[in-house]
């Protein structure tokens, strides 16, 4: 059982990818990380020795601290945090518990130096999808421009952003599989969830609503999203809400029906 403070890697696991998950944080060293270059998703290095400055924007937020094996840096790091009147928290087991749990784990060399991201404007499917998977599971704080067709390319290398979903860049469709998963296999995202999702957002993207039944909602959804805001970041923010309903769905309740009248009986 975790200690006092502490989350079990079950517990964490259960809330990475969802909006309650709290703020990541990890404290290894250098050399710790060095040996396991890898991070959990949606958590971000900060040194150890530093971690008093992140206070300020802690504030009214649960934090986790992430050290190689859960002890002694993760364990100062969140009583100093707490000592600010951060909510902090420590992983039993620390990354070394994660990786044996197999859980996730993101490579750091994958991860691109810009937390900035440019896509087409007027998004409906994957462009929905995939910031979303980047701010649940990538990167908290990513950013996203939404430019018009023609200037995604030129916006990227005068902006610093990194493009996705057009023609001719890493993050795009690859064959018959859509940007949603060239995000999954770079970033070492493949979960029994997430892929179940990812059929769902392919068939809608790709309009091959034969290869999962939820695919023709997800578009009727996505379209109607689309006409409803004319402001790309008021969609995306209400397309957030659509896929953390989404990946509740793929991650619990794939296997739920649904009857009418509610007492009929075989």
């Amino acid at each position: 059982m975790p200690g006092f403070n502490t989350l079990s890697v079950s517990q964490l696991a259960r809330l990475v990818g969802t909006p309650d998950c709290p703020v990541l944080i990890d404290v290894r060293t250098d050399a710790d990380f060095d040996a396991e270059p890898r991070l959990v998703p949606g958590s971000v290095r900060h040194r150890f020795d530093l971690v008093e400055e992140l206070a300020p924007g802690l504030a009214g937020k649960r934090a986790v601290l992430l050290c190689q094996r859960g002890l002694k840096l993760s364990e100062g790091a969140a009583a100093l945090l707490r000592s600010h009147g951060v909510s902090a928290e420590t992983l039993d087991g620390g990354t070394l518990a994660w990786a044996s749990a197999a859980q996730p784990m993101i490579p750091a060399a994958a991860l691109p130096a810009s937390r900035l991201w440019v896509t087409r404007h007027r998004p409906k499917i994957d462009r929905i999808a995939c910031p979303w998977l980047i701010r649940r599971f990538v990167d908290p704080g990513a950013r996203f421009l939404f430019v018009a067709p023609a200037e995604v390319l030129a916006v990227a290398e005068t902006f610093g952003a990194v493009p996705f979903d057009v023609e001719g860049v890493t993050f795009s469709h690859r064959g018959e599989r859509c940007t949603f998963d060239a995000l999954l296999d770079d970033f070492h995202l493949h979960t029994e969830a997430l892929d179940r999702l990812a059929l769902v957002v392919r068939g809608a993207d790709t309009d091959r609503h034969d290869i999962a039944p939820q695919s023709a909602g997800l578009l009727a959804v996505s379209v109607g999203l689309s006409r409803q805001y004319r402001d790309d970041l008021d969609q995306l923010e209400s397309g957030m809400a659509l896929y953390d309903a989404l990946y509740r769905w793929a991650r619990d309740g794939f296997d739920e029906g649904h009857d009418w009248p509610a007492d009929r009986r075989a």
